[in-house]
């Protein structure tokens, strides 16, 4: 998937009235800046309210559910490999949302968006500390140290265990 596609879709989804954010690893290369690999998929934060638009658009698009696993996350595959996993959540005051977890009752807390850029074009983000948070609590693979080693140089902070060693 390529940046512009990657706004493209973000173009689709705003003029259909849904507002998104960007997560995951164009989330990362959003905070950065610049691509720094291949994404085979887009992940995005969306009010809950947003999903049968969303479902819509994607499938007047060409795409199809690959996963759903409502009310945490769906997502969608185009034939030619390009996918989009959205993170529903329910707005909350701050700005956030609050995503519900698989187990129907654990919340994930987005924090309010920031602003990044994808092909020098600014976009919503998750912020640093949400990007860092969303990487615990699994093995990181290769991937994942790769991304937050970059979080870490470019924004000077030190990274939680398992990442502290992959941060030089």
């Amino acid at each position: 998937m390529s940046g512009g596609d990657v706004l493209a879709v973000l173009g689709e989804l705003t003029a259909a009235g849904v507002t998104a954010w960007v997560d995951g690893g164009w989330g990362v290369d959003a905070l950065l800046g610049w691509q720094t690999r291949a994404h085979d998929d887009l992940d995005l934060v969306v009010s809950g309210d947003d999903v049968a638009a969303c479902r819509r658009l994607f499938a007047a698009g060409g795409f199809a559910v690959e996963r759903d696993w409502l009310p945490t996350a769906v997502a969608f595959r185009h034939p030619d490999g390009r996918g989009v996993d959205l993170h529903p959540v329910e707005p909350t005051a701050d700005g956030g949302g609050d995503q519900v977890q698989l187990d129907g009752v654990t919340r994930w807390h987005y924090p309010p968006p920031v602003t990044g850029s994808i092909a020098g074009v600014p976009v919503r983000c998750c912020p640093v500390d949400c990007q860092v948070a969303a990487h615990l609590g699994y093995e990181p693979d290769e991937q994942d140290r790769r991304d937050m080693a970059e979080l870490a140089r470019h924004f000077g902070i030190e990274l939680p265990a398992p990442y502290a060693d992959f941060a030089d």
